[in-house]
């Protein structure tokens, strides 16, 4: 079924030149208009509240309550506003977050006029869009993740914490300590990790560790 209503986007970014220039990107497309505007996430919460939005274009880094904190009061409200987030970073973990909080698309502030108006129109129809430049980091991770995951599966729980603490740099006394064992144990773990894992040094350990998502 079609419908000729419009597509109603809000707008969150505490600079005001940036609101600006989204609200004249958006005037020219004809299918989507610009309901409202906050200069922080407080503000966008009071918007929401008071107006019907289907779509907010929010910044990522903003004082006070981040777009990150504000995906997730909003998403917890469970009202169906689809919420893309727009950051200068480009960092798979972080796009991975954001995700996990409930983000339903996140863009690059170098993002194209088209790019925007795209992402907006795919999470409005229920999908959810992502730059296209992130789209090979987040399934490189992925992937990482999911291969680390299973060199993992014949480890013991105890092997797993000291592969971690390994990997945060800590020497075997400082392990011995945290973990309440003698760091002669935390050697003897050690020299199993290396065996068990194929890798003849910690470097070797702290890669394994980082792929499995053991350390961030």
């Amino acid at each position: 079924m079609t419908t000729d209503r419009k597509i109603r986007v809000a707008l969150c970014d505490d600079h005001r030149i940036v609101i600006e220039g989204l609200r004249h990107l958006l005037s020219a497309a004809d299918d989507i208009e610009c309901v409202g505007i906050a200069t922080s996430a407080a503000e966008a919460l009071y918007l929401m509240e008071h107006i019907a939005v289907d779509v907010l274009l929010t910044d990522l880094d903003m004082p006070e309550m981040d777009g990150a904190q504000l995906t997730e009061r909003l998403k917890q409200r469970k009202d169906g506003v689809k919420v893309i987030v727009l950051s200068m970073h480009d960092e798979a973990a972080l796009v991975k977050r954001l995700m996990d909080l409930g983000a339903d698309g996140y863009l690059v502030k170098s993002a194209g006029r088209d790019e925007v108006l795209l992402a907006i129109r795919n999470v409005q129809a229920g999908g959810r869009h992502f730059s296209s430049g992130l789209l090979g980091s987040l399934m490189e991770q992925g992937v990482r993740s999911q291969a680390g995951q299973r060199v993992l599966k014949d480890l013991s729980g105890r092997e797993i914490e000291v592969l971690a603490a390994l990997a945060e740099g800590l020497s075997n006394k400082e392990i011995g300590k945290k973990l309440f064992i003698s760091p002669r144990t935390v050697d003897t773990h050690r020299t199993n990790l290396m065996r068990k894992l194929d890798t003849h040094n910690v470097a070797g350990l702290v890669r394994i560790a980082i792929s499995a998502g053991l350390v961030r």
